[in-house]
């Protein structure tokens, strides 16, 4: 009987010493789960191809190596588009030599009217790497959905065919040199705030 309490005794005391030594553990880890952590990083940017205001296919391959400031857009607009870019143009700027490791992007949402030719004398008006793309309505979809951008077209009740609106999302993309997200600027930054946000990762 003395022994018997003796065993009962140690395996008490080894099961509080085994709660103890799991006590600081995370619940998984105390059965041995493994869980996964999501990222901390939207899933946004992908594969393109393209052409630009040359006419040359560009793919986003072919961009790989420098950051990425790239804003959806169509050269109709009439305020929102001129200036975003017009923003991404001065604080490419205020970069200095900094801005030789950005390519800005503008990529248009409305085939239709934005041919490279259209493009072509649009972008002049921009910083003078601005690259402007285009392609076929697939294409832009295509594209669009990578970047988790929202596009549509408004046209009102007996206007012309080319007589439309294009609503879309105001939103400038920074991309790293591996074509993964890094940050975004929405509508009404300033040009100041887009190159201190952009010294940060530069």
């Amino acid at each position: 009987m003395q022994r018997l309490s003796i065993y009962i005794g140690l395996a008490v005391v080894a099961m509080i010493t085994g709660l103890w030594g799991w006590k600081n553990l995370p619940l998984p880890q105390m059965f041995g789960w493994q869980i996964s952590t999501p990222s901390s990083q939207p899933d946004i940017g992908g594969a393109f191809s393209l052409t630009d205001q040359t006419g040359k296919t560009v793919t986003d391959a072919d961009l790989r190596g420098r950051y990425m400031l790239v804003f959806f857009g169509y050269t109709y607009c009439p305020d929102v588009c001129p200036t975003a870019l017009q923003t991404m143009t001065d604080a490419l700027d205020m970069l200095g030599t900094l801005a030789k490791r950005v390519q800005p992007v503008f990529i248009s949402v409305d085939p239709q009217r934005d041919t490279p030719q259209v493009l072509q004398s649009y972008v002049e008006n921009f910083h003078p790497s601005l690259i402007g793309l285009t392609g076929t309505p697939d294409q832009i979809k295509a594209v669009a959905r990578v970047y988790r951008i929202y596009f549509a077209k408004v046209k009102e009740e007996g206007a012309g065919e080319d007589n439309y609106l294009m609503n879309h999302s105001a939103i400038v993309y920074l991309m790293g040199p591996d074509g993964k997200f890094v940050t975004h600027f929405t509508h009404g930054t300033t040009p100041q705030e887009m190159a201190a946000k952009m010294r940060e990762y530069l």
